[in-house]
């Protein structure tokens, strides 16, 4: 094994075959990828994320569908948090943790658009602060199943589900058992256009719970195009590698001097494709 691969360890326990004790001062060596033992991301020159904007304090990306924003461990290095170690290197201790450099806040991996990337650790505080008093608007465009109302807002508490750490799961019968976290949570939707069995929404999200928008739409009986966690099984989803979610725009101050931020993405190709097919079909 060669040097970067290894790494040594002196503990105060002995740990070795099952029932066998290690003594103080014993001699621990590791062997395996060397990137297990990281403790930040690794730099990944190789992905390309579109930087909208970008100013001394901030930068706003957006973020294609099917890259996570973070990583957990050195093994990931497919991430936005890879991206910025390897572009913005000196945002690698901004943050609340080393894993999310920068990140203000998160996208669903298959979640495309903006995101807002702090540059120093004084923005960072103001901007989560922003987050923290719902002084940032978030909004997002999704196509979702059934022809839903005009508009309207969803309400309900968030939890995680019962024996599936993947899934979250809106408490609509208004029991919430303390004994289990919750967060409370309130999405509002606009119909922009409707296709037959499909509508095309506008979001904002008043809160920000994991997987707030999915979980809600697909609570009142109108769940996203293409999600396979909370989706219609089988169902048709125009041959997608994601879900129809895309967060088109961000609004908030700028933390230097105040003046309102409004930034705008536009649709991915893919997903504008879909709406064109089903304005074919209409």
């Amino acid at each position: 094994m060669d040097a970067i691969g290894q790494k040594l360890f002196w503990i105060n326990e002995r740990a070795g075959k099952k029932g066998q004790k290690l003594n103080a001062g014993d001699l621990l060596t590791f062997q395996g990828p060397a990137a297990w033992l990281l403790d930040h991301p690794s730099a990944s020159s190789q992905l390309v994320i579109p930087i909208v904007y970008e100013d001394t304090w901030f930068l706003v990306l957006d973020k294609p569908a099917g890259i996570p924003t973070h990583g957990f461990s050195g093994l990931d290095d497919n991430t936005v948090a890879n991206f910025l170690i390897a572009q913005r290197p000196g945002i690698g201790a901004v943050g609340k943790n080393r894993w999310e450099p920068g990140l203000v806040h998160r996208l669903d991996r298959e979640t495309s658009g903006l995101l807002l990337v702090a540059k120093t650790q004084a923005v960072f505080d103001n901007l989560e602060l922003q987050f923290r008093r719902r002084q940032i608007k978030k909004r997002y465009q999704a196509l979702v199943w059934g022809i839903t109302e005009a508009e309207g807002s969803i309400a309900y508490p968030i939890a995680h589900a019962e024996g599936d750490r993947r899934r979250m799961k809106a408490i609509i019968d208004g029991k919430i058992q303390t004994r289990f976290k919750h967060w409370r949570a309130l999405t509002r939707f606009r119909k922009i256009e409707a296709f037959g069995q499909f509508s095309f929404l506008e979001i904002e999200m008043e809160t920000g719970v994991t997987h707030q928008i999915r979980v809600h739409l697909a609570a009142i009986g109108h769940p996203i195009v293409g999600d396979n966690l909370y989706g219609i099984e089988k169902a048709r989803d125009f041959d997608l590698r994601r879900h129809f979610l895309h967060a088109c725009r961000l609004e908030f101050s700028h933390p230097a001097d105040n003046r309102v931020m409004k930034i705008e993405c536009k649709l991915p190709e893919e997903l504008n494709n879909v709406l064109a097919q089903l304005r074919l079909e209409a």
